[in-house]
């Protein structure tokens, strides 16, 4: 680990320009928010109290200067190139607020006059305009404000965040404004990671920072975090205040029935090295109606959660949908062409079907939280044919998803599903008579596979 480190280390060093930033790539020019965003994670670590060497001290030393030569110059093309400027007016830009965030980690380098009068400037902006600003922006905001030694302002930013907040017991404290985009100030984990310091930092309310933690958890649970930057800056999160969830290691207490459940009682099993999961199962003879009832009983502070499988053999017609944060409805259509055009009737129990009739099938899909990585399977009737026999990937309604069809079902594959309600639909022709089910379909995330849902059975007759 301490090569890797050094050679990390001397990688920084050799591909800092002479003017004391980075490119984003080696060849290019200086990327100002490239170089802000390397010196803020040096901030970091020094907030953390990671030791730095003189070679580390030189490379900040370097790159704020820079920053600081850049941060003026943004100030002065904002005044002298665009005579229409009102400065009195709102001209808080991201960059610029980053800019501030990033320089109060090093108080110790003294700006100088003119970098001074500028961050006056802008502290008085953020004073009159701040409440306009993203999520993002104002963490950033609130951080340099309270390092600023302007506790007024901060804590009013802090009081807007936590009023504008959500909080769940399941997925702790969210913003609903938090959401994708293409800007780097608006990166729904970073702005979460940002928030869990600013509240680590000005408030230091235990609670709510568990709260912030453990939405950055749950989002883990069904989301990759994509990126080098929003995993170090999630990882930094957790290791901030709040409760030192790193150091519990009581394992949660599980009854099932009158049976208590745990490693040392079981045999063959293995605790996992550093989460503590551990993996159970009976077979049919096995179980007793009392195994119904299952007690979790949580000991110590920080959070654990875990998932129980109950796993049997229906008629495919006589399962019931199932109520999950993924929730699935199916309908069939009997398609007709009428002298108005095309004409569609949903097929009930007494819904006269023939050999050749072509039906639509129609899925719904909600979900209450954005996930990646799902697969949604629909079964399909023996009697049934698709007309649609190639895979193909498609786009529908801001949905991109592979659809492919198998020999008794129709699979699609969504690489990312955002939290709404989804139409699936598509045409099947009936080829055979008799009376059959029509199965059921299922979705599942694939990273958290206790994220799964399925829809009620479907029972055809067709003369």
């Amino acid at each position: 680990m301490t090569n890797e480190l050094n050679s990390a280390k001397r990688k920084l060093k050799q591909n800092q320009m002479s003017s004391g930033g980075w490119a984003w790539f080696n060849g290019g020019r200086e990327n100002r928010y490239i170089t802000q965003h390397i010196i803020a994670g040096f901030g970091h670590l020094k907030h953390l109290n990671v030791t730095s060497s003189a070679t580390e001290n030189s490379i900040v030393q370097n790159a704020l200067t820079y920053l600081d030569n850049e941060f003026v110059k943004e100030y002065k093309n904002l005044k002298n190139h665009n005579k229409e400027v009102d400065l009195t007016k709102d001209n808080l830009s991201p960059m610029q607020l980053h800019y501030l965030y990033v320089r109060s980690f090093y108080p110790e380098v003294k700006p100088s006059k003119e970098v001074q009068m500028i961050m006056d400037y802008y502290q008085s902006q953020i004073q009159k305009y701040w409440l306009k600003r993203s999520l993002y922006s104002k963490g950033l905001m609130a951080l340099s404000m309270h390092r600023m030694d302007d506790a007024k302002t901060a804590n009013k930013i802090l009081k807007s965040l936590k009023e504008n907040s959500i909080t769940s017991d399941e997925l702790g404290m969210y913003w609903k404004a938090n959401t994708n985009s293409w800007h780097w100030y608006q990166a729904p984990i970073e702005t979460q990671a940002l928030l869990i310091e600013a509240f680590s930092e000005i408030e230091n309310d235990v609670t709510t920072i568990d709260n912030l933690k453990i939405w950055l958890l749950k989002n883990k649970q069904t989301n990759q975090w994509k990126t080098t930057k929003a995993t170090t800056e999630a990882v930094y999160a957790l290791l901030l205040k709040g409760s030192d969830w790193l150091d519990i290691t009581e394992m949660v207490d599980v009854k099932v029935g009158y049976e208590t459940i745990s490693p040392e009682t079981l045999e063959n099993v293995k605790l996992e090295a550093g989460t503590g999961y551990y993996k159970t199962t009976w077979s049919g003879s096995e179980i007793k109606k009392e195994q119904a009832d299952v007690t979790v009983t949580k000991k110590g502070d920080g959070i654990a959660w875990g998932a129980l499988y109950w796993q049997y053999f229906e008629n495919l017609d006589k399962i019931t949908s199932a109520e999950t944060p993924l929730k699935l409805s199916k309908k069939l259509f009997l398609k007709t062409n009428t002298n108005k055009g095309e004409a569609i009737s949903k097929i009930t129990t007494d819904t006269k079907l023939k050999v050749g009739d072509l039906v639509r099938v129609r899925i719904e899909l909600r979900t209450d939280r954005s996930m990646e990585f799902v697969h949604l399977k629909d079964m399909r009737a023996a009697g049934f044919e698709p007309i649609n026999v190639i895979s193909q990937y498609k786009w529908q309604d801001g949905l991109g998803y592979y659809e492919s069809t198998k020999d008794a079902s129709t699979n699609f594959f969504i690489d990312y599903l955002p939290k709404g309600v989804y139409i699936f639909e598509y045409d099947l022709r009936l080829n055979n008579a008799g009376d059959m089910s029509n199965g059921i379909s299922t979705i599942q995330s694939m990273y958290a596979p206790e994220f799964s849902s399925h829809s009620e059975g479907v029972r055809i007759s067709v003369e």
